[in-house]
Order: structure tokens, then sequence, then C-alpha cells
């Protein structure tokens, strides 16, 4: 088994791990002490910050902040640190999100921001300069990670999540029970993928481009789609919002074009899967990822359903059969997935 695989594997024991952290471990009062922070001063918005997978992560719980009318966005690091560094001020909640706590810009941008700015870190090793530098660090637990990220991603959102739910005073009772089933549903996709990993790899082929494509808390996981067929398979692929896709992307659309489409039940299913159908009507192929049984049925589509009903945690488990075809990509053209060759699991240089 290879050590891509491997880390796939891992990941119900990482969300379990990362779960167990926020319920009964010291992650609980890490989240009561960011509660107090926020309450104690008058921010005007959050920003968060990342850079790959973390940037990527952010835009999930940015988007759920602002359906619960707290003020927030994300601004990839790079540009932050060289453009738009003076947006930070003292009323503004700074969440700077990096698994590994020491990527460039992350440390970078502690090192320039005002004194009287507010930092929260979220990353996946405490021992680092991130969780050193910040006013508090909230951990994921997803473990030692070597290959392109998978179990941290997912570690990632579900930390993302929780934080999220306590800022919005809706960490309720019957939201953590559905978080409760986070780990087994990834148990479960995982037991189950030879009843659709063989025939989804052989759908797919090896086309030259892989579109992704979805919408709203998802778009996080299409993008992470996007850079695991790039790091992992070393294929090109793009991650396109389901409305930017119709703007101008939709004429590339021919005979041999391969989309994989997220459509989660939820605000813009229908839009999804219309947009499914016209990718089909001009001879493209598409594999839809969702929790509906109603999606469609033609030669043209290959649908993996995952068990999450709730739009805001359907990122989690829709990445993880991209995963398992990205390795599968990858083996099958003799290289050993998810391996840095040319840059390194850690950036630490521009």
């Amino acid at each position: 088994m290879n050590k891509f695989l491997e880390e796939i594997l891992e990941q119900p024991k990482s969300l379990q791990d990362t779960l167990d952290f926020y319920l009964h471990g010291e992650g609980r009062a890490d989240i009561e002490n960011i509660l107090k922070i926020w309450k104690s001063k008058k921010f005007e918005q959050i920003v968060f910050t990342g850079m790959g997978s973390s940037f990527f992560a952010s835009q999930a719980a940015v988007c759920l902040l602002n359906k619960y009318g707290i003020k927030a966005f994300v601004i990839n690091s790079g540009e932050l640190l060289h453009y738009q560094l003076p947006l930070i001020q003292a009323d503004t909640l700074l969440i700077c999100v990096s698994q590994s706590g020491e990527s460039y810009e992350a440390v970078k941008i502690l090192d320039a921001i005002p004194e009287d700015v507010v930092c929260i870190g979220i990353s996946n090793e405490a021992d680092s300069a991130l969780a050193q530098k910040t006013k508090a660090c909230l951990l994921s637990k997803a473990g030692p990670e070597e290959m392109t990220s998978t179990k941290t991603f997912v570690s990632t959102l579900l930390v993302l999540n929780i934080f999220v739910l306590a800022m919005a005073n809706d960490l309720t009772e019957a939201k953590i029970e559905g978080i409760k089933k986070l780990a087994e549903q990834a148990d479960s996709i995982i037991k189950t993928k030879e009843e659709w990993l063989a025939p989804a790899s052989e759908f797919l082929g090896h086309p030259a481009f892989v579109q992704l494509i979805g919408r709203g808390e998802t778009f996080a996981s299409v993008q992470q789609s996007a850079l695991m067929f790039k790091e992992g398979a070393r294929n090109p692929a793009s991650g396109l919002l389901g409305g930017e896709f119709r703007h101008g992307p939709l004429e590339m659309v021919k005979k041999g074009f391969k989309a994989i489409i997220f459509a989660p039940e939820g605000s813009t299913y229908q839009q999804s899967i219309k947009l499914a159908e016209d990718i089909i009507r001009f001879e493209g192929q598409v594999i839809v990822i969702t929790n509906s049984v109603s999606a469609i049925k033609n030669d043209n589509v290959f649908t993996i359903r995952v068990p999450e009903t709730e739009e805001y945690l359907f990122p989690i488990l829709s990445v993880i059969p991209v995963q398992f075809l990205v390795n599968e990509w990858a083996l099958s053209n003799g290289m050993e997935p998810g391996n840095f060759t040319r840059g390194a699991k850690v950036t630490v240089t521009e």
C-alpha cells in the first residue's frame, strides 16, 4: 500500500480524534477562549488567510459565517502579504490557517501585522511557528501527513465548522450529533469503494484535462480536488464555481471533455444538475458527486453518492471519492501518488 492511500484510509480516525479533542479534550477550552476574545472587543470583520488547501478550507468557513450574518472573507496569504496587508487593522480578527504552521507567507504575515491585531491560528502542528505566535490556536488532530493533503484537509474543515458554529452560537446538541456521524460516514465511503471506484476510474479515463465544478461551501473541496489532480497525479485540472463555468468556459465542452460536479442537495442543487445536463448535451461526460438519490440517469453520467445530508458538512465527505480517483490515476500511470518531486510538503520560500 502506498503512503497516499494509507493517509486516505486514516481519515475516519483523524475526524474522530479531532472531534473528540473538541468535545472532551483541550479543544473545548480553546474554543471558549476564542469566544471570550471575540466578545471582548468590537471586531468589525473576520479575515481568513491561507495558502493551498488551507486557503480552500477557509472559503468554506467564510461562506458559512456569512450565512449566519457574521461579516467574513478570505484572502490568499501571498496576496495579503504583498498587496492587501493595510486592510488588517485593530478592528479585524485575523484567522491564519496553515496545516504545517510553517508556511512562508503565514509566518511573514504574523511578523508584519500591527501589534494590536488579534490573530487566531488554525493548524495541525502544536509546536509550529503559527501556534506559538498567535493569540490562540485551534488544532486539528489529523496526525502526521507526508503526501498531498487528504486527512489534514478534512480535519481542518471539521475544525473550521466547529469554530463557525461556536461563533454563531449554534453549536447545539443537534449540530453535534450530525458532526458525530462524519467519521462513520467517511468509513462507509471507504468500505464501499469496491462498488464504485473501478467503474468510476474507467469512466473518467485519462483525459488531458479535468474540470471540477461546485458552489457554496463545497467549492473548497472542488479546489482541493483540482489541486490533488495536479499534485498527486501530475495532470492539469481546474476548479471553477458553477456560475462562473457558464460565463465562458462552457464553450470548451466537446466530445472527450470530462468534468466532476459536486452537487449536494441545498441552495443550488438544481443549478448543478442543469449544468451537468448541458455538458452532456454538448457531448461531454460528467461524474456527479451528490447526496441525492434523484441525480441524472444517462450513459454519459456516473454518479457517486455520499451519505452526508447537511450541505455545510458535505465538503468533508465529498472530497474522499476524488482522493481515491487520484490514487488510481497515478498508479495506472506508474507514479507514486501524492509524492512531491519538484516542491515540498511545507513551502518555506516564495
